[in-house]
């Protein structure tokens, strides 16, 4: 972790380069450059085998302190036999202590001047916003002599770091040794090593992980952006941080060391004991703090990162160096914890992400409008009735999440001038679910994601000019603005995820233009009320992987006709849910040839389940859920007579009326 602080600076010295005009900071260029080449030199310190070892040797305490109570005898003795071993072939175990100290203590002094360093670059980029030309020149003329003064101050404590003078293959022989000494007996030890030795932007991306883990509800997508936000993912020319944070997270799933849920296809799981390992690191270090249901929750006066999960009572905090802040409640805020969240809010200056969940907002605090260097901002859940004209002010923000309002929200025109947004998802559990969005939205020209809008009264004419959309919902949607809608969404040509809600009883053609969105991987349908197949067209998609029908067809039969053979080459997740449908015959062999998950939601009238499912191999889990009880009755393993077509898929859910639970293996 002590490197990853330095080159997440580096990162941020280089992501203001890209940013900024280059007659505004042609002047101090250099001076930055030089910054970052002098944070090589600490880097290159820090990843000295000999502190590696002893980062290696604090972590497995960490871990034994945290995690003793729960740990078997063998697990125990394992880390106690690890931390021996790397006090032994460091020859310095009578010394090993008093060099850990002077090491902290050293990274203790290193760390402080960045965070003071990363904070006063925020400060600039904001205060030259605006600026007339002879402001900004005098701006960045102070902002090149504070440079020079980090830099010097660095050298300052480079000079003094610790010199163990340990050979350069230490590492090496550390690993053989560990690799003779802890075979595959001791697993724990093994994976603690395979932690080690991630690359640090990937060890960013897994704490960030195991902060939320799962029960906070953040999707693969949500997950991407805060790690853009937050700033743990390295901005280079030419490509967009979201699709580096997702490769990222793909390596760590790649290595293990990250999952994707079995029964929710969305969601990344954390397995053990990586897991453990990375709340032993983020709790020596101080690098994100988590708690759970707490009475009362005291923010560490040098946390970066924060969370806080049902939170019950009081929040204090003194902490102005908080960069991000993630509170979910369990049935809204109190007025005492609304008015310590304020305060918390005041304080923290330089806060890039808050998210708030389930807190039953009614407006948005002031304090949060004043958050100047807020990325991302997320009101999920709330009782919010409108986005003030204040909102303007985030000029920096790049995510704005208002999923899930349960009441009716207005759209001021303040968010036309946040200029920097990226993504933009909105929800309201009124009415069909759409928001209306004023007129101009299109000048929003960097959004990737646009969720939730009613595209009618001349929104869908203005979709056709924000090429950059990978994402776009649109609700409400009708015939007599469908073909405008279609002739916008032809242009899109980045578009990845379409979902099209359509207002029951007022979409009944299937959208031909569905059929020609050749980039697109993820299509929802909810409540078209189509009369003719909606797989017509759909089926020749090369890319999609993920098809929702929610009330999408208004058809009582479903064929072979539905799910044929060259159709749907890669799709992997297919939910269905129905209130009409009565048969689903067959599937051909050999159709869907990719299939992982299949979802059957409020299908109350479907009796027999399709024949041929005994030939997807591929499917890894069925889930129904409200379905006909005598239908389940077929299916059941304990003599149903239909169970061959389900008997080789290794998951299965259930759950019927409500009542009689679920079954599964």
């Amino acid at each position: 972790m002590a490197v990853s602080f330095v080159t997440l600076f580096q990162w941020r010295l280089n992501s203001v380069l890209l940013q900024q005009e280059n007659e505004i900071l042609l002047g101090v260029k250099d001076q930055i450059l030089s910054l970052v080449s002098k944070l090589d030199e600490v880097g290159s310190f820090l990843g000295d085998p000999f502190f590696w070892t002893l980062h290696a040797r604090e972590t497995a305490k960490s871990f034994l302190t945290l995690f003793k109570p729960k740990l078997g005898k063998k697990e125990k003795e394992q880390m106690v036999s690890l931390i021996r071993k790397l006090d032994e072939v460091t020859g310095v175990s009578g010394d090993v202590e008093r060099i850990w100290e002077c090491y902290k203590t050293w990274v203790s002094e290193i760390r402080g001047t960045l965070r003071e360093a990363d904070d006063y670059v925020d400060d600039f980029i904001v205060k030259v916003y605006g600026q007339t030309e002879q402001d900004q020149k005098e701006s960045t003329a102070e902002f090149g002599s504070e440079i020079e003064n980090i830099k010097s101050r660095v050298s300052e404590i480079v000079n003094r770091s610790p010199q163990p003078g340990f050979s350069p293959n230490l590492k090496e022989d550390i690993k053989k040794l560990l690799k003779s000494k802890f075979d595959e007996g001791t697993p724990l030890v093994s994976c603690m090593l395979s932690y080690m030795n991630l690359p640090y932007d990937l060890k960013l991306s897994l704490l960030f992980c195991c902060a939320f883990r799962r029960v906070c509800g953040k999707t693969k997508a949500d997950l991407v952006r805060v790690l853009v936000a937050a700033g743990q993912v390295q901005e280079k020319s030419g490509e967009l941080m979201e699709d580096k944070a997702h490769e990222n997270l793909e390596r760590l799933v790649d290595l293990g060391t990250l999952e994707e849920e079995v029964s929710t296809w969305d969601y990344y799981s954390v397995p053990s004991p990586y897991y453990e390992f990375s709340l032993s690191v983020m709790n020596a270090e101080d690098f994100f703090i988590s708690t759970e249901n707490s009475d009362s929750m005291i923010i560490s006066p040098m946390a970066r990162h924060v969370s806080i999960l049902e939170v019950a009572n009081t929040i204090t905090s003194k902490n102005n160096l908080q960069h991000s802040l993630f509170v979910s409640a369990k049935d809204g805020l109190s007025k005492a914890t609304s008015d310590c969240l304020r305060t918390v809010l005041h304080n923290a200056k330089f806060l890039r992400v808050l998210d708030l969940e389930n807190a039953l907002l009614k407006s948005l605090p002031d304090e949060i409008v004043k958050l100047v260097h807020l990325r991302y901002l997320g009101v999920t859940h709330s009782k919010l009735t409108e986005l003030p004209e204040s909102i303007g002010n985030l000029r920096n923000l790049q995510t704005l999440d208002i999923s899930w309002s349960e009441s009716e929200i207005e759209v001021s025109n303040g968010v036309l001038n946040v200029v920097q947004l990226r993504h933009l998802k909105m929800y309201q559990s009124t009415n069909d679910g759409e928001v209306r969005v004023p007129q101009g939205i299109s000048r929003l020209r960097n959004l990737q994601t646009l969720e939730g809008i009613y595209a009618g009264g001349g929104i869908a004419k203005e979709l056709g000019i924000m090429t950059q959309l990978r994402s776009l919902e649109v609700r409400c949607v009708s015939d007599d603005h469908a073909d405008e809608l279609y002739v916008s969404i032809m242009k899109l040509t980045r578009l990845q995820k379409f979902s099209l809600c359509g207002k029951e009883g007022r979409l009944i053609e299937m959208p031909l233009w569905l059929g020609s969105m050749q980039n697109l991987t993820e299509l929802h349908m909810y409540n078209c009320q189509l009369f003719e197949n909606p797989t017509t067209n759909l089926k020749f998609l090369p890319n999609l992987k993920y098809l929702q029908m929610f009330n999408a067809y208004k058809g009582r039969r479903m064929d072979k006709e539905f799910f044929r053979v060259g159709g749907f080459p890669k799709l992997e997740y297919l939910y269905i849910s129905s209130d009409n449908l009565v048969e689903w015959t067959e599937i051909e062999e050999g159709a869907l040839p990719c299939l992982k998950q299949l979802s059957i939601f409020y299908c109350m009238e479907l009796m027999l389940l399709l024949e041929g499912l005994q030939h997807l191999t591929t499917l890894r889990t069925l889930d129904m859920w409200c379905v006909h009880e005598d239908l389940i009755r077929r299916l059941s393993p304990n003599g149903g007579p239909e169970n061959y077509k389900i008997k080789h898929i290794p998951l299965v859910t259930y759950q019927g009326d409500m009542s009689h639970g679920f079954w599964g293996r």
